[in-house]
């Protein structure tokens, strides 16, 4: 079997170096010719925990490679993934398919016998459809089907997740088409994973549908963190006495600053715009966006409450700036909001981060850039730890208080034990317990 992946970004290099390594060959392709040329040289481009290695390997191997060349790897395959990025649109909030339609038409015309083409873009429902238009207009005589094989990937442990994932989902109209898919998931299929096969429209909404849900988790459990603080109660043990119900489970219902990353934000809002387009509106997503928008605007209230109401002239430490730890990616991250506010608000702020800080430099103005953990809290009268990298859940407390001038410690994603904090002497804030 031979793949071309269109598109070297997260989903497609990660997508591509998995395919690779079940022993099939896989090029990758992106008009970004110094990312190819990167990519060849083993510079990977983005921050997952083990994909510098398995890229090497199967290039070593031989079975994958990178080119800027859309026809020819086209012309090979035997199926052809879209990968490309599908942001949010500006003005509308619709998802933005300008890549996937520019995508589509190139390997229209590069298209040689009967291939597959997958859809693993995060897309609209009804997106299949008119890539199968456009392919039709662009090449009448081409043979080909198109399917939908949405991207399940947490950003951090991507790689754990297609090799050993809860399910595979393929929409697709026509049994050849799924008898492609059947062979290039055959290493899965040996190991019983579930695949789930679809309609293409109904793939593209279990996509979605998944996202929004968790994303649902994530601010139903942010705003019981606030009932808790109000109330007395410990947002842990709410989470802990909910999870243990099998019909709700334990994941994604962890309190803290609000959802960011690639997927969440945007997703979300996209099924909410589609909803709206037909006339079916979505109101708990609606609500969910919201509660998620205003959430990162909040915490910021919440350093400066924790500082006596100002953060005038105070230094302000940061700790962590990518959305979640094992990342680099700065989308939608609560920093954004976080950081900017206490600029404004007079603060001088010193940030770190172990893997985001140049992406974070293209975002974020006015702060002090620095080196490492202990270097930022230098001299700070307030502390925030806003991502949790295992490295800032083993601080030296004796050294932090060492080189802290204050004592505020805002754990805004609930590291450490409150009444361990206080002891130590802290002035400690976290979310959703007292």
């Amino acid at each position: 079997m031979r793949v071309a992946m269109i598109g070297t970004g997260y989903v497609g290099l990660v997508s591509g170096a998995c395919f690779s390594e079940f022993g099939i060959d896989v090029i990758c392709v992106d008009k970004d010719s110094s990312k190819i040329e990167k990519l060849k040289n083993g510079i990977i481009p983005i921050y997952e925990p083990g994909l510098d290695k398995l890229v090497a390997s199967n290039v070593e191997a031989g079975r994958l490679s990178f080119t800027t060349d859309l026809p020819s790897a086209v012309k090979s395959a035997d199926a052809v993934f879209i990968a490309v990025g599908t942001p949010t649109r500006r003005g509308d909030g619709h998802a933005d398919l300008t890549y996937v339609y520019e995508a589509t038409k190139e390997i229209a015309a590069s298209l040689d016998g009967y291939t597959v083409i997958v859809d693993k873009s995060t897309v609209p429902v009804g997106t299949g459809d008119e890539v199968e238009k456009i392919i039709k207009e662009v090449n009448p005589k081409a043979e080909f089907d198109v399917v939908s094989n949405p991207e399940f990937l947490r950003e951090g442990s991507a790689i754990g997740d297609f090799m050993r994932p809860d399910r595979v989902v393929i929409g697709a109209e026509s049994e050849k088409a799924r008898e492609v898919m059947r062979k290039l998931y055959r290493v899965l299929y040996l190991i019983e994973t579930p695949i789930v096969f679809t309609s293409r429209r109904t793939a593209e909404l279990i996509k979605y549908s998944s996202n929004a849900f968790l994303a649902m988790k994530i601010s139903f459990i942010n705003e019981m963190a606030d009932l808790c603080e109000v109330l007395g109660a410990n947002v842990h043990d709410v989470a802990k006495g909910m999870g243990l119900d099998k019909r709700i489970g334990n994941k994604f219902l962890h309190a803290g600053p609000g959802y960011g990353g690639s997927c969440f934000p945007k997703d979300t809002l996209a099924l909410v715009k589609t909803a709206q387009q037909y006339n079916c509106p979505t109101k708990l997503i609606e609500a969910t966006v919201d509660v998620n928008a205003n959430r990162k605007k909040a915490m910021a209230t919440k350093v400066i409450k924790a500082c006596g109401g100002s953060v005038k002239g105070k230094k302000i430490a940061i700790l962590g700036l990518a959305f979640k730890p094992n990342t680099d990616d700065m989308r939608d991250s609560p920093s954004l909001d976080v950081v900017p506010a206490l600029v404004d608000a007079g603060a001088d702020v010193s940030v770190y981060d172990p893997q985001s800080m140049e992406e974070a430099k293209k975002h974020i103005t006015g702060v002090k850039w620095c080196e490492g953990t202990y270097e930022t809290m230098k001299d700070a009268d307030c502390l925030v730890i806003l991502t949790e990298w295992n490295e800032f859940r083993t601080l030296q407390i004796a050294k932090t208080k060492e080189l802290m001038k204050g004592r505020v410690l805002v754990d805004l994603r609930n590291v450490f034990d409150p009444a361990d904090m206080r002891s130590e002497g802290f002035e400690y804030s976290s979310i959703g317990r007292v």
